[in-house]
């Protein structure tokens, strides 16, 4: 059986995305997608590169992911997902890269510095 692997990450989420021919079924983490993202535009952000090349119902997909929130791991997915599609053909790169969905969003949260109270914020200062 064919198969085509590609890994995602967002912030500190990461998604191994399997695709396999078959009729567009798609398992998160043993579940279903609509089961497991609890808004429909996590689904869509999640899969749109399967719309923006047409592949819906091409393939079924197949996905592990751990770390962060649901938001991080729907960008994870979205980013996973295009990488292996590009393994499948690699005429789609172009449509996902003028998309934008072979970019990597490297924004992490920043760490907390000792004397703040957050990372940038400050505690209150007081001249006299």
């Amino acid at each position: 059986m064919e198969q085509y692997i590609g890994v995602g990450r967002r912030k500190t989420s990461t998604a191994r995305c399997y695709l396999r021919p078959g009729n567009g079924r798609i398992v998160v983490n043993h579940r279903d997608a609509g089961e497991y993202f609890s808004h429909l535009w996590q689904v869509e952000h999640a899969f749109e590169p399967l719309s923006v090349v047409e592949a819906d119902h091409s393939y079924d997909v197949v996905i592990n992911v751990k770390g962060g929130g649901i938001t991080g791991q729907a960008g994870a997915i979205r980013l996973g997902i295009a990488r292996a599609l590009v393994s499948v053909n690699p005429e789609f790169r172009s449509r996902l890269k003028s998309e934008g969905m072979l970019r990597r969003d490297s924004r992490i949260v920043e760490r907390k510095k000792y004397g703040q109270p957050k990372a940038r914020k400050r505690f209150q200062f007081s001249k006299r």
